[in-house]
């Protein structure tokens, strides 16, 4: 060894013992269960909200499926903007906004060259319209994504009916959509077919071209590849609802409702499920129709976003080309709501305890405490090999609340399968709800109590479970009854117990055994 490599190792040593720095061996994060979320997939879920836009000729003919027939000439927005579309669905939190480029009548709303029934035939800006284009570049200014649906069955177009010359058409239909405007986060497609004609779709084609020409798209369909339909228009999933899931077992457009809501703890694929639903009765603008109320979009906000699913909510433009006032008044108070609501955790500054620690109880890479701040990166970890997993919540003063909201690091996979909440009343605890599935994001209601300490205890988990978040807040707009609501299954595995009972599975635990 040189006298120069001698020295600066010695010196290193003094340095050491002189600052009092003794190695440190970091503990690596546990294995990921699989399945496991893509880039793309991640990317997706984390926008939680997509805003979907249904329009075309049947917004000016008062029609929900066009036949392909209708005149391109009715197709005159008086005032489109884009910008208008894409800055509610900004400022109403969605992440993307998803635009019918063609719904089943087969009329385009980009000039296609593979046909002459699209907006190039219309007298909207002379022939020279492009509404892919312009709402392409309105949400890039808005910094939000874009989104395309095209239809497979195409009630115009002459050669569909011939397997091989429709997918052709098909294909590069899709090829000008992914080629001439930039970055396409979600290709939205469906298994609808017409009953006059004979037809089958190669999706595997056309799903391999998409992820040819988009590297970080996903894909909408009743199976996937990346994205499943949830089974219902409601906006609703499945009180249980796992984003694995296997496809093999199932076809677009033969779906089982129950299995697609609920997902599967087995399944190989990581598919998670949207839902999808209308501001309106219809999917596109009708006068006659009126949007729900901001009220009823937190419900289905709950049932969808805070079952572990992205919510895709519907907002047809009228036939002006705007979205109504009526509808985008209903989004700002939706928006507000939320922000009321979310606003306050009381969990925030709680003090944060657990049964066991994944590298010791002082370990502050998979500390309790990971789970009070916002996001799915770092999150809470056991210690290997234990058969019970609890986390205690001090909120520092007794505190009104009637929701709690959990996450799940799903870039590790989902583990969760059923766990309870409790809080101390007196000396005992009582459970105030229960549920199954937590994945990347769960809300969970039931009415009002106080308390200052909670306790999530997890029952069971594919692996040792991981909580990524934690938070207590209340919502002053829901009511909330004291028993089930109407719409829930009749099986055991309901997702909120809101019948205030005695934890006696847990021997009736007192304030000692905190």
């Amino acid at each position: 060894m040189s006298t120069l490599l001698v020295v600066l190792v010695v010196h290193l040593h003094l340095l050491v013992r002189a600052h009092g720095v003794a190695a440190v061996t970091a503990t690596p994060p546990p294995l990921p269960v699989m399945p496991v979320p893509s880039y793309a997939q991640l990317q997706w879920q984390l926008a939680e909200m997509a805003l979907f836009i249904h329009f075309g000729p049947n917004t000016f003919t008062d029609s929900e499926w066009g036949t392909g027939h209708a005149d391109p000439a009715v197709f005159a927005p008086s005032a489109l903007d884009a910008g208008q579309w894409a800055r509610v669905a900004a400022e109403g939190g969605f992440g993307r906004v998803v635009l019918t480029a063609k719904h089943h009548d087969g009329f385009c709303l980009w000039p296609s060259a593979l046909t002459d029934y699209s907006v190039a035939a219309s007298p909207w800006r002379d022939g020279a319209g492009d509404v892919v284009g312009e709402l392409s570049a309105a949400v890039r200014a808005e910094g939000i994504g874009l989104g395309l649906y095209l239809s497979p069955w195409d009630r115009h177009e002459r050669v569909y009916g011939d397997t091989v010359a429709y997918n052709e058409h098909y294909m590069g239909q899709m090829t000008e959509l992914l080629t001439r405007y930039g970055d396409v986060e979600e290709v939205w497609l469906d298994g609808a077919k017409g009953d006059d004609r004979e037809m089958d779709y190669m999706f595997e084609a056309w799903f391999a071209l998409i992820h040819q020409l988009q590297r970080r798209v996903v894909i909408f369909s009743d199976d996937g590849p990346d994205t499943r339909w949830v089974g219902n228009e409601a906006g609703a999933a499945g009180f249980t609802c796992w984003s694995p899931f296997n496809k093999s077992g199932m076809t677009i457009g033969g779906i089982v409702t129950e299995y697609s809501s609920s997902g599967d703890p087995f399944g190989e694929d990581w598919i998670p499920a949207e839902c999808d639903v209308s501001i309106r009765p219809g999917w596109f603008w009708h006068a006659s129709e009126k949007p729900k109320s901001a009220t009823t979009l937190l419900d289905i906000y709950y049932k969808s976003v805070g079952r572990n699913c992205l919510l895709i909510l519907n907002v047809p433009p009228n036939s002006s080309g705007l979205i109504s006032d009526e509808d985008t008044q209903v989004l700002q108070e939706f928006t507000e709501i939320r922000q009321i609501i979310f606003s306050q955790n009381f969990a925030a500054n709680a003090t944060v305890s657990a049964s066991s620690v994944r590298g010791g109880l002082e370990s502050l890479q998979f500390a309790p405490s990971n789970s009070l701040r916002d996001g799915i990166y770092s999150y809470w970890a056991p210690q290997e090999g234990q058969t019970s997993w609890e986390m205690l919540f001090d909120l520092k003063q007794s505190t009104s609340f009637n929701l709690v909201q959990l996450q799940e690091p799903i870039q590790m996979g989902q583990r969760v399968v059923e766990f309870h909440v409790d809080i101390l009343v007196g000396e005992l605890w009582q459970t105030i709800l229960e549920g199954t599935t937590i994945g990347y994001k769960r809300l969970l209601q039931f009415p009002a109590v106080e308390a200052r300490y909670l306790k999530l205890c997890v029952d069971s988990a594919r692996a040792d479970p991981l909580i990524a978040f934690f938070g207590v807040f209340m919502d002053p707009f829901s009511i909330i009854y004291s028993v089930d609501h109407d719409d829930k299954p009749s099986h055991t595995n309901s997702s909120e117990v809101i019948m205030l009972r005695t934890d006696h599975a847990a021997g009736n635990k007192s304030t000692a055994t905190m």
